[in-house]
């Protein structure tokens, strides 16, 4: 673990793989909710970085050697509640990202609903996570396929896609390469809803089909 600082009164700690800030948060996470980190006011996970803030730079050198102490935990914790996010899958992607899996579409579809998924960070756009497969050791990701080569310069609000490990929703119009599979009427970012975003890290997620 390598601590960079952010400010002064944050720093942001580098590790080698999204595995390790999965587990990282989740001790981060554990720590806080026992009240053994009182310095700490927000912690961002990112794909390969944690970032810490504190309340105050006097709290910020005993807050991030008490956090490099944390025993982190085998796996990460399942969240005990689940959002569920209603597809329609008829993304303009779909036959191709079958064609990356050596399968049909109905197995793609199946695969997605079958996978409980997990928000490992979110970033991008406000309301966007990323959202890794929940797996058991040994189990293969069911669904890793390459970005698309070329970005498209418009993705529709409420799609749905594929980029390498993740999947996500995209919460706005915006630029992206991700393979598009389908999409959703579900709002992943709504500043009336408090908090805004639907998918926060460490969220369980599943989607349910709802059409092709």
């Amino acid at each position: 673990m390598r601590w960079r600082p952010c400010g002064d009164a944050a720093a942001l700690a580098e590790v080698d793989d999204l595995d390790t800030v999965l587990r990282l948060h989740a001790a981060v996470a554990a720590a806080r909710e026992a009240g053994a980190l009182p310095g700490v006011v927000d912690v961002v996970p990112a794909a390969r970085t944690l970032l810490v803030r504190c309340a105050s730079s006097s709290s910020l050198e005993q807050t991030v050697e008490s956090v490099a102490r944390l025993s982190l935990p085998d796996a990460v914790p399942t969240a005990s509640e689940e959002v569920t996010i209603e597809v329609a899958y008829d993304g303009e992607d779909l036959t191709d990202v079958a064609g990356h899996l050596d399968c049909d579409v109905t197995e793609v579809v199946r695969r997605h609903t079958a996978t409980t998924w997990r928000v490992a960070f979110t970033g991008f756009a406000p309301g966007f996570g990323y959202l890794v497969p929940v797996l058991v050791d040994g189990d293969a990701h069911p669904l890793e396929v390459p970005r698309r080569p070329e970005s498209r310069t418009r993705v529709p609000v409420g799609a749905v896609g594929l980029a390498g490990e993740f999947s996500g929703v995209y919460p706005r119009v915006s630029p992206g390469g991700w393979q598009l599979i389908g999409s959703t009427t579900t709002p992943t970012w709504d500043v009336d809803r408090d908090p805004p975003a639907l998918l926060t890290p460490g969220a369980r997620v599943r989607f349910r089909e709802v059409g092709r």
